[in-house]
C-alpha cells in the first residue's frame, strides 16, 4: 500500500529516505483513469521508486467554477493506483503556495497559443506547479501524457531551459473502444454526449486540413475552440454540453 503524505516537511523526509534510488513521478489532479494508470506502469517499470502526486492546482483554472467542478475521489484514486505506486503527495494549496502565487513560471511563446489563448493564464499554473513538483520529488524521470500535447511540449521546453536534472518521459494517449481520450472530464458527459464525443478524434483524424477538420466539427454539435495542425500532429479543442475537450492525432 502506498504510503500518503500531505505535508511538506514529512514528504522531505520520505524523499531523502529514497536515497540512492531511482525515482520515477507522475504528477496528477486526482480523479485518476486507465491513462494515469498507464503512466504509472511505465514508471513502475522503469524506476526502483514511484511517487504520484495528487494536487488539484487553483492556479491553472482561468473559470473559478470549472475549479469548483473538479472532483476529489481520494480513495478511488488510491484503489486505482495500487500496488503500482510507493509514494502519493497529497499536498495543500497552503503549502504549495506560502507566496500567493507571487512567483510563477511564464512562458511567451508556445503558451500564447492554442489552449493558452482559450485558458488565460492556464499554463503559467501548470508550469509553475509542475516546477515546484519537480523541485519537491526531485525524480530522475517524470511521465506525462501525450493527450495534453501542448502542455507536454512545455514542461519538456521548461525542464530544459532551466536545466533541471529530470528526464521528461512522454506516454501515448489511452483512449476508450470508440477511439475517445480518456479523461477526468469525461465523466461529466451525458451518455448521449459521451456517445456523439467519439467523432471527435475521427473528424480530427480524417480530414484533410485544419479548417476541414473545424468545419466538420462544428457540423456534428461540437462548439469549436480551435483546430490546428502542427508538427505533423492536428491539436483541438471543443465543447460538448458545458463539457471542454481536447485531443490530437498524428497526421
Amino acid at each position: 500500500m502506498a504510503r500518503v503524505t500531505t505535508t511538506l516537511d514529512a514528504w522531505r523526509r520520505e524523499r531523502r529516505a529514497m536515497e540512492p534510488l531511482s525515482v520515477g513521478f507522475v504528477p496528477t489532479m486526482g480523479a485518476l483513469h486507465p491513462g494515469h494508470r498507464s503512466l504509472l506502469e511505465r514508471a513502475r517499470a522503469e524506476n526502483d521508486r514511484v511517487v504520484m502526486s495528487i494536487f488539484v492546482n487553483p492556479t491553472q483554472f482561468n473559470d473559478p467554477a470549472d475549479l469548483e467542478r473538479y472532483p476529489r475521489t481520494l480513495e478511488a484514486d488510491l484503489e486505482l493506483a495500487g500496488d503500482l505506486v510507493d509514494h502519493v503527495l497529497v499536498p495543500s494549496p497552503a503549502e504549495m503556495y506560502p507566496d500567493g502565487y507571487a512567483y510563477r513560471v511564464t512562458e511567451n511563446a508556445l503558451s500564447a497559443s492554442m489552449e493558452g489563448a482559450h485558458r488565460p493564464g492556464h499554463f503559467d499554473g501548470v508550469l509553475t506547479v509542475v516546477l515546484k513538483l519537480l523541485n519537491l520529488v526531485r525524480p530522475h524521470r517524470a511521465y506525462f501524457g501525450e493527450k495534453d500535447r501542448q502542455q507536454l511540449e512545455l514542461v519538456r521546453g521548461m525542464a530544459g531551459a532551466l536545466m533541471l536534472p529530470v528526464e521528461i518521459v512522454p506516454c501515448p494517449t489511452v483512449r476508450d473502444p470508440d477511439g475517445v481520450a480518456q479523461s477526468s472530464r469525461n465523466r461529466r458527459l451525458s451518455p448521449e454526449a459521451r456517445a456523439r464525443a467519439s467523432a471527435f478524434p475521427r473528424i480530427l483524424r480524417e480530414s484533410a486540413d485544419a479548417k476541414a477538420a473545424a468545419a466538420a466539427l462544428e457540423r456534428s454539435g461540437f462548439g469549436v475552440d480551435y483546430v490546428q495542425d502542427r508538427g505533423g500532429v492536428r491539436l483541438g479543442a471543443v465543447r460538448l454540453e458545458d463539457v471542454r475537450l481536447i485531443d490530437n492525432v498524428r497526421l
